[in-house]
């Protein structure tokens, strides 16, 4: 592992021992953040995989059906049914936070009317049809958050994830054999300074 270029001196130990030991809660901050977020992103993404799936069977249901409209009706008469809808789904977003990651709380007010024309001079595939695309802009709007926080919070998991690799297998290890070779450099000099010291001594009694 690469050093860090610093002289071997008593200062630079205690700062980079300070630093190691930054880097090191760092770390243990950095990966609990990582286990909450994979965890709360598991727990989001299958619920929005439900959700998901639910809205594609509506889809289903109500293309289905509007095309049956459309052979018994004529594509005139479904459209002309279709301009009575005139209201939808009152929709408020506000953001929480989520180990610091800004999630979209989406809140839907009020709804569509469940029959929104005359049903004397329409097909009853049409009131299917209708029924099944209420049903999903009803659900839109959760399957809009929740996509939305999993897409932001895959993003915090990839961010913190790199940051947890780079403080274990870089930094820590640069400064952890940093420190080691500086208390190692001292040792050695201490050692010479105590020989040094010694055959100064002899020297003396000699003379």
């Amino acid at each position: 592992m690469p050093q860090i270029n610093v002289p071997p001196t008593r200062t630079n130990l205690i700062r980079l021992k300070k630093d190691l030991r930054f880097a090191r809660e760092g770390y243990e901050i950095l990966d609990r953040k990582r286990e909450a977020l994979t965890g709360e992103l598991v727990r989001v993404a299958k619920e929005a995989d439900a959700i998901q799936k639910e809205v594609w069977a509506l889809l289903e249901t109500a293309y289905n059906a509007m095309e049956k409209a459309r052979l018994v009706m004529g594509s005139d008469h479904v459209e002309w049914a279709a301009l009575a809808a005139n209201k939808t789904v009152d929709v408020h977003l506000r953001l929480r936070g989520i180990m610091g990651v800004a999630i979209p709380q989406i809140e839907a007010r009020g709804e569509p009317p469940k029959l929104l024309y005359s049903p004397g001079d329409t097909a009853a595939a049409l009131d299917e049809a209708s029924a099944a695309f209420r049903e999903v802009l009803l659900r839109v709007p959760q399957l809009s958050m929740l996509t939305s926080a999993v897409w932001r919070l895959a993003n915090e998991l990839r961010k913190t994830q790199r940051r947890v690799n780079a403080l274990q297998h870089i930094f820590i290890p640069q400064y952890e054999s940093t420190v080691a070779f500086i208390i190692s450099s001292l040792e050695e000099r201490e050692r010479e300074e105590t020989f040094r010291l010694k055959l100064l001594k002899v020297r003396m009694a000699g003379k």
